[in-house]
């Protein structure tokens, strides 16, 4: 099962949601994030959050459409996004997909960008959409197989320490058991050589950013 979240923050390119919309997608808001379906005039199947970004009247007429609607104290340790991607995995999805997560505020975007390296989300693909661009955290262990097309951008950035033993497959620049080191933009800005890039590594956590020539469809094409 897949779902798609929208977050507060910008929405740059609302035709990246409805290229990426599939029928039987689970929907979900994460509190201002209601705003954007109102303006795409798509209802959510959820809205969640402590809806102090949503007016009364958006309130309401996401309620009179139909959300679901799963208010959370204010005063409260997770963020609203953090609490749409527990609803999504609760509902039994695999795959999440999140608009609206970058841009707005630096401090929510780096938060945003490092939710899915919290250790309740294991086992779940998580990924951040901002047009045609996708952020992404690859776990080690794990050899991640992304779908693409030539000439696109790939570029690997070590977060939480150095990550070692990465292999890397159809980029132009090949990696060979070989190690990133934090600070260093060595992994920045990397080619797809073919429609399929393999990435492998054996410890540490990497952020992938895929820049492509069209709107993302599905996450990482597989994980063995």
């Amino acid at each position: 099962m897949r779902a798609l979240i929208i977050a507060n923050g910008q929405l740059r390119a609302h035709e990246a949601f409805t290229a990426t919309l599939q029928k039987g997608d689970l929907l979900i808001a994460a509190d201002g994030g209601g705003r954007h379906f109102l303006d795409l005039s798509i209802t959510p199947d959820i809205v969640v959050g402590d809806m102090d970004s949503l007016h009364p009247e958006e309130l309401e007429a996401l309620t009179a459409q139909g959300a679901h609607i799963i208010e959370h104290a204010r005063r409260k340790d997770e963020t609203d996004l953090e609490l749409a991607v527990h609803e999504a995995i609760r509902a039994g999805a695999k795959d999440i997909l999140i608009f609206g997560a970058l841009g707005k505020r630096w401090d929510m975007t780096l938060a945003n960008v490092l939710l899915p390296a919290d250790t309740a989300f294991r086992g779940t693909r998580i990924s951040l959409i901002d047009g045609h661009q996708r952020v992404m955290l690859l776990q080690p262990g794990e050899t991640h197989r992304l779908k693409g097309s030539p000439g696109d951008t790939l570029s690997l950035i070590p977060l939480a320490g150095d990550v070692t033993g990465i292999t890397t497959h159809n980029l132009e620049y090949p990696l060979s058991q070989e190690s990133l080191h934090v600070g260093s933009p060595r992994g920045v800005s990397n080619v797809f050589q073919a429609e399929t890039v393999s990435i492998h590594m054996e410890s540490g956590l990497l952020l992938c950013v895929h820049i492509g020539s069209s709107y993302p469809h599905s996450g990482p094409a597989s994980k063995k």
